[in-house]
């Protein structure tokens, strides 16, 4: 097997599942597509939406199409010649049903007893396993139910089993409750006294030891079936930094799979480098956001630094938020990983020891470091941290084999993810089209020096990563933040809007507020859209909790939360801010077309294996998850395509982004010899920093940036792009080119051109 030429992810739910997939590998094998990429397919709770709280990991989720789906797909997939990408969830498995997880049925049920004990990442030296799903003064909602196994316990709707012979007729509740191998508690207990591995901050999907041998084979089976069956060709692996030793896992899952293209959901913080793992790359978030940072303006820096202070009164950059929120996350929210560690150490006080463990997390430079390799991280951090248990606790902290160091390498992951995508990104906008999972929202913007250096290092050294532009897991899509870079060159135009936008708020939380407007304009809903109007709605409210500045998921202020709302339904009702947007958004519109086809084609064309998210071939204004994991309209798309016969006008239809998308996907499947290396071309003339081209051993890529800044400053004049010797022919234009081509005429057609030597 070797790496797809790219992938289509897809988001498998009830409501679309194996089958539905399989119906659709026809369009995708007409839209160029080399590999169908499913979400996971593993057996989940009930009802879930997404699948990555997979209850049994040795057959396929009923819900989502069970065998018979599976089977129809991978037919679909092999009479097609595509591949079959799946993803996988070896950290944690989905515990919020009990009853639903067999491992963990028996876990509850036979405490260390049960054959399972050894999947779970639990401390039983202290106490009890602690479940956190009690609300205040719950124990008189508790009851006994006599079962086939001896009995169940029930609060509500959930179940849990009692140990056998554990309830005898006559034995009160507490006595019962006594034997059992577990202790239901509030649900606030959990962030400070949890003691079973959890992912990051959810108490429902507890972690795994895949350290453990036996528990990789067990968890795994299924996987290796379908590679031994060869129904899989490619794997993509969650979150492998929640695991005790990556390493070693990626090692053992070559052992299963090592013919599999495997990649890795890794987030790389900037200048970061993947450690030497066996697999051919990350899933791409590093790669997504050099797509965005290269069509933003970076000169645009020092006025939205001094736009955001005077119009929020936030005068914290980016980093001063991170380091806040990171602290908040560690000191509180992962208060029971720090706690656990600190039952490791014995010869010092304990809330010095979580001081310690608390400042190294917040000054971690990367999500984790690999011991005993890339332990710089942990020194960078460590050169910032002054406390007189430092020394002692880092010879511990940097010994691979301690279960301090190994605990303390699996919080910081989490400290990062918590503190800075899921708080910090919502407390400081500065530019929200920065702030992306893996992004850099000090960093403003690539320049195409930075773009080219970064793609060809990835040509060299992980030319079968995963490149993204959108995922399950972005904040905004890749239309939304092709939107958003417009407003880094027209600061002035943004800046009336935003005042407007902020002058109708009736609340006091200001970089919400901006936070909102700029969301706004990157998803441009439409007067009298109702549907846009509720799915701006419910981002906010999002948002607002995510922030958890005046209003939390768990202490939700109510009137707070009411104003938030009211702004967003002021953009739709209030027909002074509604000219306002319209205004604004009349500006923005062909731009962003044109900054959305450049970043496309940057992705499909570019170094690494290209993924394109469902639904993503048209224009999509999907904003966080939920949202991004809407049904898509499959139907029309594949109408749409087999109506292209040549380049569309680019409009609000999408059928340009449509044709971009499939003539240069179809490019890649045909003529992977054409992309093979990575040369930057540079463009000459007075718009040449507009012209963006590189050429990847034959076939030659060339996009427009910077769009409005071109349009304002008289177009591209006499810019021209020398082409290598010979005839080339557009695939998007079907145009013929040589030597040297004025930008007029390269662009004639479209704001992108892909050309092939005839």
């Amino acid at each position: 097997m070797r790496a797809p030429t790219s992938t289509y992810r897809l988001q498998l739910t009830a409501d679309f599942t194996l089958g539905d997939a399989a119906g659709l590998v026809p369009y995708l094998s007409a839209l160029g597509v080399g590999a169908v990429y499913l979400s996971p397919v593993l057996q989940a709770t009930e009802g879930s939406t997404h699948g990555y709280d997979v209850t049994d990991p040795t057959r396929i989720d009923v819900e989502r199409g069970g065998e018979s789906g599976w089977r129809a797909l991978v037919e679909a997939t092999r009479s097609h010649g595509l591949g079959l990408v799946v993803d996988i969830v070896p950290n944690h498995l989905g515990v919020a049903v009990p009853a639903e997880n067999p491992a963990w049925w028996s876990v509850l049920r036979l405490g260390q007893d049960s054959p399972y004990a050894n999947w779970f990442d639990i401390d039983w030296e202290s106490g009890p396993l602690l479940l956190p799903v009690l609300g205040e003064d719950s124990l008189t909602d508790l009851e006994l139910h006599p079962t086939d196994e001896g009995g169940e316990l029930r609060y509500y709707e959930h179940r849990f089993p009692l140990a056998p012979d554990s309830w005898a007729p006559g034995d009160s509740l507490t006595t019962v409750l006594d034997r059992q191998a577990y202790r239901l508690v509030d649900w606030r207990r959990g962030d400070s006294e949890l003691n079973y591995r959890r992912f990051f901050t959810i108490t429902s999907l507890a972690g795994l030891r895949q350290e453990d041998p036996d528990v990789f084979s067990e968890t795994h089976a299924l996987i290796g079936t379908w590679v031994r069956q060869a129904e899989i060709s490619g794997l993509r692996v969650d979150h492998p930094d929640g695991l005790a030793d990556p390493r070693n896992y990626f090692e053992r899952l070559h052992s299963l799979a090592p013919q599999a293209w495997t990649v890795a959901e890794k987030i790389l913080e900037p200048g970061e480098r993947l450690p030497d793992w066996e697999v051919s790359g990350t899933t791409g978030y590093d790669a997504l956001n050099e797509f965005t940072g290269v069509l933003i303006n970076s000169g645009a820096a020092p006025e939205f630094d001094r736009m955001y202070r005077e119009l929020t009164g936030d005068r914290r950059g980016a980093i001063a938020h991170v380091r806040e929120d990171k602290e908040r996350a560690a000191s509180s929210l992962l208060r029971a990983e720090v706690n656990r560690m600190c039952r490791l150490v014995h010869d010092h006080p304990a809330d010095q020891v979580a001081q310690v463990l608390i400042d190294l997390a917040v000054e971690f430079p990367t999500y984790r470091s690999y011991l005993p390799e890339a332990g710089e991280s942990l020194q960078q951090a460590a050169e910032n941290v002054d406390h007189p248990l430092l020394a002692a606790l880092l010879v511990r902290l940097q010994d691979p084999e301690d279960e301090l160091a190994r605990r303390f390498q699996q919080l910081t992951g989490a400290v990062m993810a918590k503190g800075t995508e899921d708080t910090a990104f919502y407390r400081y906008g500065r530019f929200v089209a920065l702030n992306e999972v893996g992004g850099d929202a000090s960093h403003f913007g690539l320049t195409p020096s930075e773009f080219h250096h970064r793609q060809a290092e990835r040509q060299q050294h992980w030319p079968e990563a995963m490149t993204a532009l959108s995922t399950h897991d972005t904040k905004r899509s890749e239309d939304v933040r092709a939107r958003l870079a417009v407003l880094s060159e027209m600061p002035q135009q943004w800046r009336r809007f935003a005042e407007a936008f902020l002058a109708a708020a009736d609340f006091d939380d200001r970089p919400l507020a901006y936070l909102l407007a700029q969301v706004a304009v990157g998803m441009d809903p439409q007067p009298g859209d109702t549907d846009a109007r509720g799915r701006l709605r419910a981002y906010a409210e999002k948002a607002m909790r995510e922030a958890a500045v005046h209003t939390s998921w768990t202490d939700q202020d109510a009137d707070f939360e009411a104003a938030v709302l009211r702004l967003v339904d002021h953009l739709f009702d209030d027909a002074d801010l509604t000219d306002a947007f319209s205004r604004l958004q009349t500006l923005v519109e062909q731009p962003a077309w044109c900054n959305a086809l450049a970043q496309k084609l940057l992705q499909v064309s570019g170094p690494g294996i290209p993924d394109v998210y469902q639904g993503t071939e048209l224009w999509d204004d999907s904003l966080v998850d939920p949202d991004n994991r809407r049904p898509v309209d499959f139907a029309a798309r594949a109408g749409m395509l087999a109506e292209l016969m040549s380049a569309p006008a680019v409009d609000d239809s999408g059928a340009a982004k449509l044709w971009v998308t499939r003539q240069a996907l179809h490019l890649r499947r045909d003529r992977p010899d054409l992309f093979t290396g990575y040369t930057p071309l540079a463009a000459t003339g007075t718009a040449s920093d507009h012209l963006l081209a590189f050429d990847r051993g034959g076939a030659i890529t060339a996009v427009t940036r910077l769009p409005w800044t071109l349009a304002e400053d008289g177009g591209w004049r006499e810019t021209t792009l020398e082409l290598p010797a010979g005839t080339w022919g557009d695939v998007l234009s079907a145009r013929t080119h040589s030597g040297t081509v004025p930008a007029t005429e390269l662009f004639g057609s479209l704001p992108v051109a892909l050309l092939v030597r005839e």
